[in-house]
């Protein structure tokens, strides 16, 4: 059986055949997958192990099938793209064992132009009542040699905080537990790559390699936090018996595989992941606020030459608010510290909230509040309503570091929740997004990245780190990398430390950041006086946060990236090169009709030796132009294209 996406570009072929190996016996469900009519996937097998019985994976026959397709709109204000086009061909296929209990499973094949989704359903069934999932053993079988951008070993595996590193795909150790998403090249061939969708009530997956099976990766299932081993030898988390313990129905996450020619395509491939979510719960959404925020953590509440001692205290607290009001921004976060030992109900002695939160409204600035995650599950119930007759607008849940069943869960329970009571979120500490913000989009944006909090104390957050985040962390949703240091210094002269903390790269790739990193709220990460009065403020005033249109112009994974979101009838381009230095030509196509005024924040002149130098300059253009930009080492260029509307202005 086969199913095709809606261009044809792309088949999923499904077929219930013996295995040719013998310790492998019965007929066994198998899928590939083809691309502009050549292989991508080979056979690659599909089956749930559970705790207690055999494994659904062989002695399969077919009872039913069903096809049906979609094409229908809806509107994302809070992301990359505003028009979402959800637009598919499914196939559903029912199985059921031959021999007793004669247990069923149907499988669901979505075909998108942008790539597979694929998922389990468990019907309601007497041989399946209750049960205890072990392991899902979805296989991506690759159709020749491929190279793969995999997560080093991090003690913060499950808080995604890594860095990425290419590797041949057969260097994924079968004990490996590599995140998703996984960038995969086809060597040669087209750009993959594999995340999940829609994760409820299950264990999030990652990805390891196949004993004895060359260019092939399988999932795994995060443990329970009761039950994992981490190796003296190899910071590895093993599995033991249980994963998912559940009832039927249920229906496992999505398993998605993006396709294009090009990486940069993926990343225009955003709408994807929400498309296979529900959709929104929240009926009026207008109390949802994107925006930027002013942000004390990651200076240690520091400011220069103010009549008070800087640190977690009301002064402080008061003071970044006049920044955040000075500067038009939407938010300030009060974050870890503010309140007494794990009671999120009581401020610490130093911190007059009432007050801070008077001082906020006055100023029309939005108040977020740090948690952590398990002071929220044991007070949110009477905490959220509290915050909201305080007149808080949101939380900051942080420390989660995992994605077992229990925290997925809790992850629902805390982002629905805050929704009752008109809260928006921000997951830090958090597994990467999975879609959830299209069901509740006041979840505005996850962490799951290794970020700039990083440069305090190492040099894992460099340039060319950044231009490989959009093309793996990036493809699964926001990202709070928290950029924004005006501290900005060289390969050579960048120390990691956390007093006055430094960040790699120039002061124009800082600003860059705002457009090719995604996230609804979006933090300025340096301390007030940092900001005021230095060139590049101007645009952080400026720059949006959600988009209604998304390009990717060009890109090469660890490289450099360009890409150029609209806002209205505004653009903005970002454009980030890792410690190499670029020249790119850049054509304006992607501009409407008319004529606009780019103004310019590019790197200086001397950026190679001063990071902080920026030149801003400003000139028509049109979408016949074609602008020749040069990035420094470790440099970008920031770019606002506003429409000329003035009298007599050629259209």
């Amino acid at each position: 059986m086969t199913v095709s996406s809606p261009d044809g570009s792309i088949s999923v072929h499904l077929e219930i055949k013996a295995n040719p190996q013998p310790y492998l016996p019965g007929q066994r469900a198998y899928y590939r997958i083809s691309y502009r009519g050549l292989p991508v996937l080979r056979d690659s097998p599909l089956g749930l192990d559970f705790l207690g019985s055999p494994t659904l994976d062989h002695d399969l026959e077919i009872v039913n099938t069903k096809r049906l397709s979609r094409d229908e709109r809806w509107e994302n204000p809070f992301g990359a793209e505003r028009n979402v086009r959800d637009h598919y061909n499914e196939l559903q296929v029912s199985l059921r064992e031959r021999q007793a209990p004669n247990r069923r499973m149907d499988l669901y094949f979505r075909a998108f132009n942008e790539g597979v989704a694929l998922r389990y359903y468990l019907p309601q069934q007497a041989g399946l009542a209750h049960f205890t999932l072990s392991s899902e053993n979805t296989g991506f079988y690759f159709a020749g040699p491929a190279r793969a951008y995999q997560s080093a070993s991090s003690r913060n595996l499950n808080a995604y905080e890594t860095t990425f590193k290419e590797v041949d795909v057969n260097e994924v150790k079968p004990a490996a537990m590599s995140v998703m998403p996984m960038l995969v090249h086809l060597s040669p061939g087209p750009w993959l790559a594999i995340l999940e969708a829609d994760l409820d009530n299950y264990a999030g997956a990652y990805l390891s390699g196949v004993p004895g099976t060359p260019d092939a990766l399988v999932t795994r299932l995060s443990p329970r936090p009761d039950r994992f081993y981490e190796s003296q030898w190899q910071l590895t988390y093993f599995s033991t018996d249980e994963a998912v313990i559940a009832s039927t129905p249920i229906a496992s996450p999505w398993r998605v595989i993006l396709i294009n020619d090009k990486p940069g395509g993926l990343i225009e491939s955003d709408s994807m992941i929400l498309n296979l979510n529900p959709p929104s719960k929240i009926g009026d959404t207008s109390w949802i606020e994107p925006g930027k925020s002013a942000w004390g953590d990651w200076s240690n509440n520091f400011a220069a030459d103010v009549d008070f001692m800087p640190g977690m205290n009301t002064a402080t607290m008061n003071h970044y608010i006049d920044f955040a009001a000075a500067h038009h921004l939407q938010y300030f976060i009060v974050d870890g510290g503010w309140y007494q030992h794990e009671d999120i109900l009581q401020s610490i002695p130093d911190i007059n909230l009432p007050e801070i939160l008077a001082h906020a409204r006055s100023l029309g600035i939005k108040i977020i509040l740090w948690i952590h995650w398990e002071s929220a599950q044991k007070q949110m119930d009477t905490a959220f309503p509290l915050y909201r007759q305080w007149g808080v607008s949101g939380v900051k849940v942080d420390f989660m570091n995992r994605d077992d069943q229990e925290m997925v869960n809790f992850y629902h329970r805390v982002v629905s929740t805050a929704a009752q009571y008109q809260l928006v979120v921000d997951l830090h500490g958090a597994y990467k997004p999975t879609g959830l913000r299209r069901t509740f989009p006041n979840l505005l944006t996850l962490e799951a990245v290794m970020g700039m909090e990083y440069s305090t104390g190492t040099d894992f957050v460099s340039p060319e780190h950044d231009a490989t985040l959009p093309f793996t962390r990036m493809l699964a949703g926001p990202m709070d990398y928290t950029p924004g240091c005006f501290n900005n210094a060289t390969r050579a002269q960048f120390v990691a430390r956390v007093k006055y903390p430094m960040c790699q790269g120039t002061r124009a790739h800082q600003l860059a950041l705002y457009v090719v990193f995604l996230s609804p709220l979006q933090m300025l990460a340096d301390y007030p006086e940092s900001f005021d009065s230095k060139p590049g403020m101007e645009f952080l005033e400026k720059v949006p946060t959600v988009w209604d249109e998304t390009k990717v112009l060009n890109g090469e994974p660890a490289q450099f990236v360009t890409i150029a979101r609209r806002n209205g009838d505004s653009w903005y381009l970002g454009a980030i090169t890792n410690w190499t230095a670029r020249d790119l030509d850049l054509p304006l196509g992607f501009l409407g009709t008319g004529r606009f005024t780019a103004r310019t924040f590019r790197d200086g002149l001397n950026a190679e030796v001063d990071a902080t130098s920026l030149a801003i300059n400003q000139q028509e253009v049109s979408r016949a132009s074609t602008l020749r930009l040069h990035l420094a080492p470790g440099g970008g260029v920031a770019i606002m294209f506003t429409p000329l509307k003035l009298l007599g202005a050629s259209n």
